[in-house]
C-alpha cells in the first residue's frame, strides 16, 4: 500500500493530461515515499481517456478510473477517494491551475498531526467582479455558518488522513464542504497558501451559475452540520410551534362561541378560524416529515451506502492491461 495517494478528476483535459503527470510524478519522486496517482476520467469525450490509458501502461504507480459518464467533480473526487490505497489522500485539479510544487507542504501539515490540510488561494488571479468577490462572500458565511475558521472551502487543492475522508459521504457538488463535515467528525483542520496558476489550456468548466448554487449549498450544509444526525429537533420544533399557535388560535375562538352563543364565529372571525386550522396540520405534517427524517438517518446508518458514480473500468499496470467491471452499483443520494 503506497503512502500517499494523489487524486486527479479530469473532464476534457487532453492538453493538460501528460503535462500534469510528469510535474506530478517529479515531485513525488523527489518526496521520497511510495505514491500512487489515481487518475479519474469523468466521461471525457476528448483524447483524456486514451491519454490517461498510455500514462498507466507505463507506470504501475497510476491507476485510472473511468467512469461511465459526466458524473461531476464531486463524484469523480468520490470515485477516486474509493479507489486510492494511500494512508494520506490528497486531491487537486486537473487543469495545471495547481501548482504540484505545493504538494510537500501538505505533507508536512500532515505529518505535524493535522487530518484536513486545505489550500489557500492567497493571491487570487482570476475575474474580481464574478469570480474573486462571490467566492469571497461564500467563503465568509461558510466560516461563520460551519465554524471552520478557514479562508479557501472552494479549492480542490487539499489533502486528508485516509480515515477522515472515507468518513464524509460526498454527493451533488459538496466537495469544496469537505472541511465543514471533516469538522463535524472532531477533524482537525489546517489551511496553508497556494499558487493560483492561470489555466493555459483548455476551458474551464466553472461559470457564474455555479457561484449561484453555492449559496443553495449553503444553506444544505448548516442544515447538515446541525441536524444531519437528529432532523426531528428541526422539524419536529417548527412543527410543535405551528401546532401551539394554531391550537392557541382554536382555543380563543372556541372560548369566544361558549361565551357567546349566538355569535357567528365563522362570520365574524372566519380568517382566524382558517389559519388556526392550516397552522395545526402544518405542524402535523412538519412532525410527520420530522419522524421520517429519523428513519431515513437510521437506515443511513444501519444500511449500505450507495454510490454517487458508476465505473466503466480500472486501468493499471501492475493488475492487468484493462480490467472492466460490471459493477451493479447505481447513482445514489445521501
Amino acid at each position: 500500500m503506497a503512502k500517499y495517494s494523489i487524486v486527479v478528476p479530469f473532464h476534457n483535459e487532453e492538453e493538460n493530461v501528460t503535462v500534469l503527470y510528469a510535474r506530478l510524478k517529479q515531485v513525488m519522486e523527489q518526496v521520497g515515499e511510495t505514491f500512487e496517482l489515481v487518475l479519474v476520467d469523468d466521461g471525457s469525450n476528448d483524447r483524456t481517456y486514451k491519454l490517461l490509458e498510455e500514462i498507466a501502461a507505463v507506470d504501475s504507480r497510476v491507476l485510472v478510473v473511468k467512469l461511465r459518464r459526466n458524473f461531476g467533480q464531486t463524484s469523480a473526487l468520490a470515485a477516486g477517494f474509493d479507489h486510492a490505497s494511500g494512508e494520506f489522500i490528497l486531491a487537486m485539479d486537473g487543469d495545471l491551475q495547481h501548482d504540484p510544487n505545493d504538494i510537500p507542504a501538505f505533507l508536512e501539515k500532515l505529518d505535524e498531526g493535522y487530518d484536513v490540510v486545505s489550500g489557500w488561494r492567497k493571491e487570487r488571479i482570476d475575474n474580481f467582479v464574478f469570480r474573486r468577490i462571490p467566492s469571497r462572500c461564500a467563503n465568509w458565511t461558510m466560516a461563520r455558518l460551519s465554524g471552520v475558521a478557514i479562508h479557501d472551502f472552494g479549492t480542490t487543492f487539499k489533502a486528508y488522513r485516509r480515515e477522515i475522508i472515507h468518513n464524509i459521504p460526498l454527493y451533488g457538488e459538496m466537495h469544496r464542504f469537505i472541511p465543514a463535515l471533516a469538522s463535524w467528525y472532531g477533524a482537525s483542520i489546517c489551511e496553508i497558501p497556494i499558487h493560483n496558476v492561470n489555466r493555459k489550456n483548455g476551458r474551464s468548466h466553472y461559470g457564474l451559475g455555479r457561484t449561484f448554487r453555492v449559496f443553495f449549498d449553503l444553506l444544505t450544509i448548516r442544515f447538515l452540520l446541525r441536524y444531519m444526525s437528529r432532523p426531528l429537533h428541526f422539524f419536529g420544533g417548527l412543527g410543535a410551534l405551528s401546532m401551539l399557535i394554531g391550537s392557541g388560535m382554536a382555543a380563543i375562538l372556541l372560548g369566544i362561541k361558549i361565551f357567546n352563543p349566538h355569535v357567528d364565529v365563522m362570520y365574524l372571525h372566519g380568517p382566524m378560524f382558517v389559519m388556526g386550522a392550516v397552522l395545526i396540520v402544518a405542524g402535523i405534517q412538519l412532525l410527520a416529515l420530522g419522524l421520517l427524517g429519523e428513519l431515513q438517518v437510521r437506515h443511513y446508518y444501519t444500511g449500505q451506502h450507495p454510490a454517487s458514480y458508476t465505473v466503466d473500468r480500472l486501468v493499471r499496470l501492475a493488475l492487468t492491461d484493462e480490467q472492466s467491471l460490471t459493477s451493479d452499483r447505481q447513482e445514489g443520494n445521501f
